[in-house]
């Protein structure tokens, strides 16, 4: 039975976005990415050994279909913001210290203001990150993108220690689930998020709060965590598992922490399961760790 203010139901896939598509992308290319020499694909982060004692680790990414309303709305330094915080947090998942940043804006017409605000609000993450942004591309593409479209991707670049490099490889039973919490949607499941928008209008700052930063955390954790799990496209479960060794699962006890109000409003109109596979649902950030410290809620348990 629907929710009684919900007045149709909407999915990812008839949003038009697949998740079960992006998983066999990934599997096809496994063996060409590996063919180069490439370790950890399908990981937050890329490695590639710098020496004996250390390893390089990247991530590239976008802001993806938040632009759209971003750009409507007024809010595209926050989508600079998102991006920078973005790539920086999937290196930090490693273990590694992000070092610097490189971005990439592409659009049918370049408007000098629209590009200064993603600039500027990239620029300001990584300044609070100690990353420089070292350089990028900027590209009209009339024959790519429709008029009025815009397109900002981005790769983080950083460095860790052999010996500090975090890869779940030690998570077993028991291990202990912990939440970090997120800003709102940060810049992921805007497509369906637009989708619902159209049956009902929603203006709470937590719709558009841009992603956020959790190197802080991911620091204090160090020596502590067997895992980090940035929480992006696939939700807090299928974020897990690209961390969890083989023959392991996670269980979420998804009532140990308050959603915010954002996830309320899409919940009139997407059912739970999909909420879940689709959203962070208020939690950004996970570690993965043998019991929690005082003061810590625990939001799952590895079997």
């Amino acid at each position: 039975m629907l929710h009684p203010l919900r007045s149709q139901t909407h999915s990812y896939d008839a949003a038009g976005v697949s998740l079960a598509t992006a998983g066999t992308v990934v599997e096809r290319l496994r063996a060409a990415v590996e063919s180069t020499g490439a370790t950890g694909f399908g990981a937050f982060a890329g490695l590639h050994p710098l020496d004996e004692n250390r390893f390089l680790a990247a991530s590239t990414d976008g802001v993806g279909t938040k632009l759209v309303l971003a750009r409507a709305r007024g809010r595209l330094r926050d989508c600079g913001s998102d991006l920078a915080a973005h790539c920086i947090n999937d290196v930090a998942t490693c273990g590694a210290d992000p070092l610097m940043l490189l971005d990439y804006v592409a659009a049918n017409t370049i408007e000098l203001e629209e590009v200064a605000d993603l600039v500027d609000g990239a620029a300001e993450v990584c300044r609070a990150a100690g990353v420089a942004l070292v350089g990028g591309e900027t590209a009209e593409l009339p024959g790519i993108y429709a008029a009025g479209e815009l397109d900002f991707a981005g790769t983080c670049v950083g460095i860790v220690d052999r010996r500090d490099l975090i890869d779940g490889s030690t998570i077993a039973a028991g291990n202990a689930v912990i939440g970090f919490a997120s800003a709102g949607l940060h810049a992921n499941g805007f497509t369906l998020a637009r989708r619902v928008l159209e049956d009902e209008d929603y203006d709470g700052d937590d719709l558009l709060a841009p992603t956020r930063l959790y190197l802080d955390v991911a620091r204090e954790l160090r020596g502590r965590a067997k895992a980090f799990v940035h929480v992006t496209g696939g939700g807090i479960l299928g974020n897990l598992e690209r961390v969890l060794p083989d023959g392991r699962i996670a269980s979420i006890d998804w009532d140990s922490w308050p959603r915010l109000p954002v996830f309320e409003w899409l919940g009139r109109h997407v059912v739970e399961d999909e909420l879940r596979r689709v959203f962070n649902l208020g939690i950004g950030w996970c570690a993965v760790v043998s019991e929690p410290a005082p003061g810590e809620t625990v939001n799952g348990r590895i079997a």
